[in-house]
């Protein structure tokens, strides 16, 4: 089983014509990825790469039957891009577009939620790696030969951090169940508290490594639902020791603004809910090792 995308899930790609688009669909069709069609206005009835493009997002729904879309349209249309794959009837959405504007993206969560799409598609991203499922399917950016397959889920708002805890656990006979880039924005469309529902209902996930950074209230909220629901081990990593107050890190979203926001902070947040804490960005695969050793979720 795996959190989100299987090999089995029908994935169009937005942008599929573009310079970025191309180039990672095709590495996602090397990877298995059931890539079964592509979307760029004006070039419908195209093939490209072996991949039929059509005008539309729901045309490309219609005739695929695809359930999932990765969005790789330049900042200024990608908005429009996610209403159009919510109104298509597609069920995940995963956004990698970097610097889309937040009024664009709350323009995006009021449509979602007037119209009733969030109980319908699941977006993930803006500004993220994307979703990969190892030795079944990637949807996004991710190099995927680091990825062994697994019972380890990852969530992270930063997609090197997530590759160098993967790579880590990877030589230490380590795998990954799904791992999941949320995105480094300050608004985005899922949260560590939602994957972490996901994680924490897989079967087959075993313990759960979560890849944090300053900035937002994400990391405690998810350090709440956790301490009353997660029966699963939580491993976490908090970026951003050394940031100053009130600078911009990195991410969109990564400043702290508020109480709460610094990395000590959701540490001791983090580990007050008995989240096993990752030292230092080296430490990931003994970390994580250890915890799995014990068998229980450590304090």
């Amino acid at each position: 089983m795996a959190v989100l995308l299987n090999r089995r899930t029908r994935v169009i790609v937005q942008g599929l014509t573009g310079k970025i688009g191309s180039f990672h669909a095709e590495d996602m069709k090397r990877y298995g990825t059931n890539v079964v069609g592509g979307v760029t206005p004006g070039k419908g009835g195209q093939v490209h790469h072996g991949i039929p493009v059509f005008n539309t997002v729901k045309g490309a729904v219609r005739e695929t039957g695809a359930e999932a879309s990765v969005v790789f349209v330049p900042p200024p249309f990608a908005a429009d891009s996610i209403m159009e794959a919510a109104e298509a009837g597609v069920k995940l959405c995963v956004c990698i577009t970097d610097g889309i504007p937040s009024q664009d993206m709350m323009r995006v969560k009021r449509y979602m939620r007037r119209f009733r799409y969030e109980d319908r598609m699941r977006l993930i991203g803006p500004n993220c790696a994307g979703v990969i499922t190892p030795g079944q399917a990637l949807m996004g950016i991710m190099p995927g030969h680091i990825y062994l397959p697994g019972r380890v889920g990852i969530v992270g708002r930063s997609g090197t951090l997530g590759y160098e805890a993967a790579s880590q656990m990877k030589a230490l006979g380590i795998g990954v169940s799904t791992s999941v880039g949320i995105g480094g924005d300050p608004i985005n469309g899922s949260s560590f508290k939602d994957i972490l529902k996901l994680f924490e209902e897989d079967p087959d996930t075993d313990a759960v490594v979560m890849i944090g950074e300053i900035g937002g209230p994400q990391e405690a909220e998810a350090a709440e639902w956790a301490k009353h629901h997660m029966r699963k081990p939580l491993i976490a990593y908090i970026a951003g020791l050394s940031a100053p107050k009130g600078k911009r890190m990195g991410h969109a979203g990564a400043i702290i603004s508020a109480f709460g926001e610094s990395a000590q902070e959701k540490v001791e947040i983090l580990r007050d809910a008995g989240v096993t804490i990752v030292p230092t960005p080296a430490a990931f695969g003994p970390t994580v090792a250890g915890v799995l050793e014990q068998g229980v979720r450590a304090a």
